[in-house]
């Protein structure tokens, strides 16, 4: 399971307690986010290069064409590990690459401008922000459909480690010219977007399957570009119909 850009592998923990009682479940922290180090300096943070971190990754870890689940940044890693055969089934949950230029320069500013409050944010007023749900709501009401629910010390990580991370800004850097524009061979590929993700402008249906004709498109009610803490027992429902190559109608997702 892979994170988004600025996020960090504890973002799944809501979902990895139900996947668990079905599959062998891994989440990690991408180089420069979270736990893990930074890239060496002579490696750009690219697509390429994250593919050839996770091929190393999944040999180091015995696993022969896992199947693979990420969000935002997470999805398009995702959906590249597709198109290169590297894994059995892709999850994308809202992933970057499905934009317009227009809505990738907007997306982008947007999480631009997501840390740089989180950076200068004095401590004791993200503290007391955080321990109301209104508060939540106007530090990341951006990301989540239900702020609400996030706990106040999740947050709070999560902000540090946003600051904290190394890859973020050369990550979007990266992120101003990538456009997802290949095809997937005959991969399971589902994607889904929350109904409330004001981050990402959905793409058109038409054009996602002009890209990916075996594509599961879905909606995923209530939830925001960050849905894993909006709605755990869906988004897990959602991975586990994935990975079992069920492209059937999901009814408490349409």
């Amino acid at each position: 399971m892979l994170h988004g850009a600025g996020h960090r592998r504890q973002a799944w923990l809501p979902v990895e307690e139900r996947l668990a009682k079905h599959r062998e479940v891994i989440s990690l922290d991408l180089p420069g986010f979270g736990e893990s180090p930074p890239l060496p300096e002579h490696l750009p943070y690219e697509l390429d290069t994250a593919v050839i971190v996770l091929k190393e990754f999944f040999a180091n870890q015995g696993l022969d064409r896992p199947h693979v689940a990420g969000n935002s940044m997470g999805g398009l890693l995702s959906l590249v590990l597709a198109q290169q055969g590297m894994v059995a089934s892709a999850t994308a949950l809202s992933p970057a690459g499905l934009w317009s230029p227009m809505g990738r320069r907007v997306s982008l500013g947007i999480v631009r401008q997501v840390q740089r409050t989180a950076r200068y944010m004095p401590q004791k007023l993200a503290i007391r922000l955080s321990r109301t749900a209104a508060g939540r709501t106007l530090m990341c009401g951006i990301l989540f459909g239900r702020p609400d629910l996030l706990e106040p010390q999740v947050l709070l990580d999560d902000m540090q480690a946003m600051i904290g991370a190394v890859g973020f800004r050369p990550t979007l850097a990266t992120g101003r010219k990538i456009i997802f524009a290949g095809q997937v061979p005959n991969v399971p590929v589902t994607i889904a977007w929350g109904s409330r993700d004001l981050l990402m402008w959905r793409p058109r249906g038409e054009s996602v399957v002009r890209l990916i004709p075996h594509v599961r498109l879905l909606r995923l009610p209530g939830c925001g570009h960050v849905p894993m803490n909006d709605n755990p027992e869906l988004v897990a429902h959602v991975l586990l119909t994935g990975s079992n190559d069920e492209h059937q109608r999901v009814s408490s997702t349409r």
